[in-house]
């Protein structure tokens, strides 16, 4: 199975791939819109210039378009991107927009490809949960639900990260994922990654009750072997 998935650097793209590998499918090519608006109904925005480098630490060729970030007309935008790929199939990161579900759906149906939503109704808390233990390493880059405040950005999820994020959603029945829009990830590492993004410069843009963590600078790093646990 040649596929093309989606990609937008965060934490549901990535992993949407890392599950593909996992079946044994061949993932060919990384395919990126970069919106020219913040407004973008389906492309993900925050730190997108960074997904080259994400491409290359998984060694995945990465097909880029620019678009609008136009409602609806950015979708002309996608089925140009999707049209000439040579694939049997799109993944793609959607867990409960059926927003983005359907028109992705449509597009592959329009192409004679097919749609692989993998993550698609899976519970949210629980599907956060297998990232991080997974080894997936998911920074917050922007958040803009009520009850994330400006200290969440830049921070790494882990398992207490994830149990904050259950209580704030029982507090404020915001998404524990954020499929609301409430927050926005890059993934710098993870267990198909060959190599680990490094930060080198960063900044905190806050404006009043949401904000992002604007990457300026970062580089690929060799990762470490792994050593198997010592056995007693």
């Amino acid at each position: 199975m040649k596929v093309a998935a989606l990609f937008s650097g965060g934490k549901d793209s990535t992993y949407a791939i890392y599950l593909a590998q996992q079946r044994g499918w061949s993932v060919t090519k990384l395919v990126t819109l970069v919106p020219g608006s913040s407004e973008s109904y389906m492309f993900h925005v925050p730190n997108i210039h960074l997904a080259p480098m994400l491409a290359e630490a998984m060694s995945i060729e990465l097909v880029t378009r620019n678009t609008s970030g136009e409602k609806e007309k950015e979708l002309d935008d996608l089925k140009d991107a999707l049209s000439d790929l040579e694939v049997d199939g799109v993944l793609t990161g959607a867990i409960a927009s059926d927003y983005q579900a359907t028109r992705i759906d449509r597009i592959c149906y329009e192409l004679g490809l097919v749609c692989y939503s993998q993550l698609w109704r899976w519970d949210q808390s629980m599907t956060l949960q297998h990232m991080v233990d997974s080894g997936f390493r998911i920074m917050v880059v922007g958040v803009y639900g009520e009850g994330l405040d400006r200290d969440w950005l830049g921070r790494i999820l882990d398992d207490e990260a994830i149990g904050e994020l259950l209580r704030i959603s029982a507090r404020h029945r915001i998404n524990v994922s954020g499929e609301g829009g409430e927050m926005e990830t890059l993934v710098v590492d993870g267990p198909n990654f060959k190599k680990e993004v490094v930060i080198e410069n960063a900044g905190t843009d806050w404006q009043g009750s949401y904000g992002e963590y604007r990457i300026e600078q970062a580089a690929l790093r060799d990762k470490a072997p792994f050593k198997a646990p010592m056995s007693t």
